[in-house]
């Protein structure tokens, strides 16, 4: 389980005075599905995995995030699960002073059968993506998914007692809209809490799919035609506002980073399998470690060279004025 250690250190504030306090933690830049909003098809342009850091390299590196104030990490990919060993990964991150919470966000065609050591190693909470229940309409959209394996992977992680368990759902028009109320049904039946999430022009895929994105305020209104809803709150470092539906424990939340972002109060960062820090999702700023960690950097100067590079955090995304310009894939930038 992972223990407390938290000391009430402030997080390390950026250049515009957000605190810096949650790290989301590519393990891998391979996924074991082919979503076309989220890697080109045909894909072959994979980190070697020598290049990815060590399991030992990724503690130094959240060590001296954690010495700067930094208590939540979330472990992504591509696919986290495809990173062999990520249990030992997950004990060596509990046992970091001051991270007190680990995630991770998954597909869960492999959870099945890994739920039980992930939770007793030290993860609590789950997100999940799933954007349809329709299993053609699944596998077309991940390019050859089991929507029957996902679902075996959210009953596992239930048994195993994760909590909560999000649903992450991309909204696309034309493609998925018609479902966000028999996904919210779904969630709703099993004490999933549901988060919807507008396109975003990261990479040849993003920019393909921002021809069907959807204004998240159209899903609240048809929402709201079913249900009647409150504003909620739930635990955790992301950036959705949540609504409760009333009469219900289920929190329903929206992440708008292009219809109203969120930029002003972002407090995360990304570590990228091969070691580069992504300071923004919406631009091109990183700060590469992996040469540093494998030239003999002191965990003294690692945390000073971490703290310069938190301060290159930009102020705002721009996903609007320049998306030609994000080249990297969202399998390679850790969700």
């Amino acid at each position: 389980m992972i223990s407390t250690h938290n000391s009430g250190k402030t997080a390390f504030s950026d250049s515009y005075g957000r605190k810096i306090e949650y790290v989301r933690l590519s393990v891998t830049d391979k996924c074991n599905l082919r979503c076309f909003y989220c890697m080109p098809e045909g894909f072959r342009g994979f980190e070697p995995t020598s290049n990815y850091l060590s399991f030992e390299e990724i503690e130094r590196v959240m060590t001296a995030f954690a010495a700067l104030g930094v208590h939540r990490v979330r472990l992504t990919g591509g696919e986290p699960l495809v990173r062999k060993g990520l249990p030992d990964l997950v004990q060596k991150l509990s046992k970091i002073p001051r991270i007190d919470d680990i995630s991770m966000s998954t597909n869960a065609l492999l959870l099945a059968s890994k739920a039980t050591v992930l939770k007793q190693a030290g993860i609590s909470r789950l997100n999940v993506s799933l954007d349809s229940l329709k299993p053609d309409r699944f596998r077309q959209i991940t390019r050859g998914g089991d929507l029957d394996r996902v679902i075996d992977g959210l009953e596992a992680a239930k048994m195993a007692g994760f909590s909560p368990i999000k649903i992450n759902m991309l909204v696309m028009k034309g493609i998925n809209d018609d479902e966000v109320v028999d996904v919210t049904e779904f969630c709703l039946e099993r004490g999933f809490t549901l988060r919807f999430i507008e396109t975003m022009p990261i990479g040849p895929s993003g920019r393909q799919v921002v021809d069907h994105y959807v204004d998240l305020e159209k899903v609240k209104d048809k929402l709201a035609s079913h249900y009647k809803m409150i504003p909620g709150v739930m635990p955790g470092g992301g950036p959705a506002s949540y609504m409760q539906i009333v009469g219900t424990d289920m929190c329903v939340g929206f992440i708008t980073p292009l219809s109203r972002h969120f930029c002003s109060s972002c407090n995360r960062v990304r570590l990228a399998a091969d070691g580069k820090i992504h300071l923004c999702l919406g631009n091109q700023h990183t700060f590469a470690l992996r040469s540093l960690l494998r030239s003999g950097i002191s965990d003294t100067a690692l945390e000073e060279t971490v703290r310069k590079a938190l301060l290159l955090k930009p102020r705002k995304h721009d996903f609007v004025n320049q998306p030609d310009e994000i080249e990297r894939t969202m399998s390679a930038t850790g969700g």
